[in-house]
């Protein structure tokens, strides 16, 4: 037995990644790491008592390169008797509807048509989600009596909806439950209860490097899941996109197709070093590699590992926290609204026909999340434990409740409750929440949402280059300076500002009224208010949209085309500005 397949074997068994009675569409893309997956698994399918299909997303991004790269997929599932699925869809229409890169909506439409595969099959799922896996994230997975020991890895977790954006330095991934409007189908979906992708350890090398260097902390460290729970859009059941290969390197791989005579198809963009991705690749790992650590590849991988383990206990104690230490209770304007029950400690909006409080507040509540309650922590237990755990204690309370703390709002709110003082003394927080301190309590008081002017305006300057953290939306504008002769191909030019039209400063914030806005392929200017009506944008999130000043003209504004008088044509220097959520570090795997 070739000791690579004995190691994937051993690895697919350690984690519990695949059972007998599974049914698997591996994710080929043709290149090297997806075919040696391919191969490696129709080798020990039968061994493994798995049933194995093909499944391939063109992206239709290179023209007839993408198009033989999916001839070539189809006709190794030929060979080898597998059923195949393909699907295809539009990356730079959806690039452009959202205003995100190009590898970003890839992204977004590959994993929508995987999650579309994983949820037609609820049978399978369930017996999947018995596997004896933990869900990251918020919730704790249910586990069946029959489920089997643990594995050692933790899973990462996708619900149906968009994850709303947090201030924090792990990853996020919100990929929509089924494919967007945007994926076409080619043939009717098997039914599969995993998917497996071909990730390998350079794959992770390169994703936990790429965060250190732009910032992060334990949960980005984590790096990329061995396995990651797909919630069904009825929260009846679990799919799950596996990671067979994360301990292999892709030379190995490279190797291995060799050795098997078995050829693969080479993506020209993965050479290309105006990718971020390319050049940590090409560029810094090696010389890591070359100059200061021969297995620094491996070192990276365990650092993903012990970041993953340390984020699962912390998030067993959280769960603890939130349901002894932190108590919730109704806030006092919600008594007597419809759609609300004085009898819970969790307040859950609840949907109302009732005419009062009137349209507006419900939507407003609506907006706020999916439960609105006030929490209060023992002040003398707060101050007397561990930093490490008070911030834990702080970030789970605002994530439980909707508030972006950044750390800065952290350390202020632990040193307002460290201090002396008056009991009612309040200290003010992101969204309109307020901290009260009182002798024996800290207590976080969601604001009133029958008044919408709770909401305060924001405003924050953005160098060019550079980045302004919007705790107010939970996000991150940057501005990016784009060469045209060396980047443009890795933007969408509908994106792009003229450099030259542009100051050195602008200013990010959320629009005032009177505020008008020319977007790219419209008659003319409209007000603001009018452009968000029109896209049915609610309350409050409307009163948070942000735009982009540069002197006295708002420049670019969150959803919409740039100014067509703005808009940077072929060989301009660009500027690109875009929002980001800080937990999304990188979205190319």
């Amino acid at each position: 037995m070739h000791s690579l397949t004995e190691r994937v074997l051993g690895n697919i068994r350690r984690e519990e990644l695949l059972r007998a009675g599974d049914r698997v569409g591996i994710a080929v893309s043709g290149g090297i790491d997806s075919v040696a997956l391919l191969r490696l698994l129709v080798e020990w399918h039968q061994e493994l008592g798995i049933v194995l299909s093909v499944v391939h997303f063109n992206h239709k991004l290179r023209g007839t390169d993408s198009d033989a790269d999916q001839e070539f997929v189809a006709e190794l599932a030929r060979e080898h008797g597998l059923e195949f699925e393909c699907a295809s869809g539009d990356v730079t229409q959806l690039a452009s509807e959202e205003h995100s890169g190009l590898e970003a909506a890839a992204r977004e439409l590959r994993y929508g048509f995987f999650n579309k595969l994983l949820g037609s099959d609820e049978d399978s799922v369930e017996e999947s989600s018995a596997s004896g896996a933990e869900a990251e994230h918020v919730e704790a997975l249910h586990r069946s009596a029959g489920s089997a020991a643990p594995p050692q890895s933790v899973p990462q977790r996708l619900r149906p909806e968009f994850l709303q954006p947090v201030i924090d330095t792990a990853e996020a991934v919100p990929f929509p439950i089924s494919a967007p409007a945007a994926a076409e189908r080619l043939s009717p979906a098997p039914h599969l209860n995993k998917i497996a992708t071909g990730h390998t350890l350079d794959d992770q090398a390169e994703t936990v490097l790429m965060r250190m260097i732009r910032g992060t902390g334990l949960r980005g460290l984590a790096g990329i899941h061995p396995r990651i729970l797909v919630e069904h859009e009825d929260g009846e059941g679990y799919g799950e996109i596996v990671r067979p290969l994360l301990g292999i390197r892709r030379c190995e791989l490279e190797q291995y197709l060799a050795n098997l005579k078995q050829p693969w198809r080479e993506d020209a963009t993965n050479a290309d070093s105006r990718f971020t991705r390319n050049r940590v690749r090409k560029l810094v790992l090696p010389l890591l590699e070359r100059e200061f650590n021969p297995v620094v590849v491996e070192s990276f991988a365990e650092l993903a590992e012990i970041a993953r383990d340390e984020e699962d206990y912390w998030e067993n104690e959280i769960s603890g926290w939130l349901g002894t230490v932190v108590q919730w209770s109704q806030p006092e304007w919600t008594r007597g609204l419809p759609g609300f029950d004085g009898e819970q400690s969790l307040v859950q909006i609840q949907p109302s026909r009732s005419g009062p409080p009137g349209a507006e507040l419900l939507a407003r509540l609506e907006q706020a999340g999916s439960a609105v309650m006030n929490a209060s922590v023992s002040r003398p237990w707060l101050v007397t434990e561990p930093k490490a755990v008070q911030r834990r204690v702080l970030k789970a309370i605002g994530e439980q409740a909707g508030i972006p703390l950044e750390f800065k709002h952290i350390e202020e709110i632990l040193r307002f409750a460290a201090q002396d003082g008056p009991s009612g003394k309040e200290l003010s927080l992101p969204l309109g929440w307020k901290l009260v301190r009182e002798p024996e309590a800290v207590v976080f008081i969601t604001p009133d949402l029958r008044r919408q002017e709770r909401i305060p305006d924001y405003e924050y300057p953005l160098d060019v280059p550079g980045r302004a953290a919007i705790p107010e939306i939970g996000g991150v504008i940057e501005a990016l300076r784009v060469n045209p002769q060396s980047q443009i191909a890795e933007y969408n030019r509908q994106e792009l500002l003229r450099a030259d039209g542009l100051a050195d400063w602008l200013i990010v914030r959320n629009w005032r009224a009177g505020d008008r806005f020319w977007p790219a392929h419209t008659k003319a200017p409209k007000k603001i208010k009018e452009l968000l009506q029109e896209r049915q944008v609610a309350q409050p999130g409307r009163r948070l949209w942000p735009v982009v000043v540069s002197g006295d003209e708002i420049v670019w504004m969150r959803g919409f085309p740039v100014p067509a008088a703005l808009k940077a044509n072929a060989g301009q220097d660009a500027v690109l500005i875009r929002e980001t959520s800080r937990v999304v570090e990188e979205r190319a795997i």
